[in-house]
This record gives structure tokens, sequence and C-alpha cells, in this order.
């Protein structure tokens, strides 16, 4: 009924940059919170960054001033720009988001994951 997908991971060598893009798609009524995690081989899933529906922004502290990420509510769109990649970032990236959609008659109220997206860098 809701889907988010994914888009824009890639291979990279450490100091480049890449754009992740989510799009959410569905019968949606509202997009609340929006944010980006990671998980790496043999690691727990960690917040990268999230972005509340007012634009109010949080970061992971291994990721400030390097990442940013932005949405764009007319898209229903989450973007993660990421510079000066290191090798340390690379993981799995999901896109997570606190929709309120409708189900037939019904309104409901989820957090949604989309696929992840591989992100690699090289040393």
């Amino acid at each position: 009924q809701v889907q988010l997908v994914e888009s824009g991971g890639g291979l990279v060598q450490a100091g480049g940059s890449l754009r992740l893009s989510c799009a959410a798609s569905g019968n949606i009524d509202k997009i609340n919170a929006m944010g980006w995690y990671r998980q790496a081989p043999g690691k727990q899933r960690e917040l990268v960054a999230a972005i509340s529906s007012g634009g109010t922004t949080t970061y992971a502290d291994s990721v400030k001033g390097r990442f940013t990420i932005s949405r764009d509510n007319a898209k229903n769109t989450v973007y993660l720009q990421m510079n000066s990649l290191k090798p340390e970032d690379t993981a799995v990236y999901y896109c997570n988001a606190d929709l309120e959609y409708w189900s037939g008659i019904y309104r409901r109220r989820s957090a949604s994951w989309g696929q992840g997206t591989q992100v690699t860098v090289s040393s």
C-alpha cells in the first residue's frame, strides 16, 4: 500500500561523494519524520540522519559536517548527500519514514522501510 524506494548507492573511492534518494509512494496522506539508517556487516543498524516534517535535522556524530539530509515534500522524497566518504561509511543504507496513509477507509500510521541500497567506499 505504501512503498519506499531508494536509489543512488554504489562504489566510490575514499574522499568521493554520493547522493542517495528515497521516494515514498502509495495512498499517502502525510509524511512525518524521514531518515536514513545504515547497517554494516556484523553491526547493528544505526541512525545516520533524520529530518522532521518542518525541516529540523539531526545527525550521527560520525557523519556531521560530511553528510546532509534534505527532503522535497512535494515529491515525497528524502535525500542524503554524502561527501568526504570514508571506508567506514561502507554499509547498506536504509530509508525510513513515519507515514500516515489510507488503507481502504482506514487511516493508518506506520514506520516504513525501504529495501536498502549498498554504499561501498574503497580506500
